[in-house]
């Protein structure tokens, strides 16, 4: 239903009972209030409070992605430049040496060579 239609029926709905004035003014003003929780029950309204409760949330849960937005960049820069560094060669330290038994031979302890 458009939102036009919807005001013209809340409109009607209010209007009818006041166009019959000889009702007590409490029954007019009960009828109304009727006409509008119904009509503030069909448009789903929320409450003050509960809006602002999801807007805390809201702003917590924007705080945390952004946390994690900026985690997740970090953690790619980390891996990019990693591999960035991995990628290109890197002078290698020369390794000793391996130590060569010595071609004289010590004596046992037999005396024997």
């Amino acid at each position: 239903m458009a939102p036009q239609d919807r005001i013209s029926r809340l409109a009607q709905q209010i209007g009818d009972p006041l166009q019959n004035a000889s009702q007590a003014p409490e029954d007019i003003q009960k009828g109304v209030q009727q006409v509008v929780r119904g009509a503030f029950d069909r448009v789903e309204l929320v409450s003050r409070e509960d809006f602002d409760i999801l807007m805390d949330v809201l702003q917590r849960t924007r705080s945390r992605v952004e946390a994690l937005e900026r985690q997740v960049a970090s953690l790619e820069a980390a891996v990019e430049a990693s591999s960035t560094n991995a990628a290109t060669p890197v002078e290698a330290e020369v390794p000793p040496a391996p130590v060569q038994p010595s071609s004289t031979t010590k004596p046992t302890a037999d005396g024997a060579e």
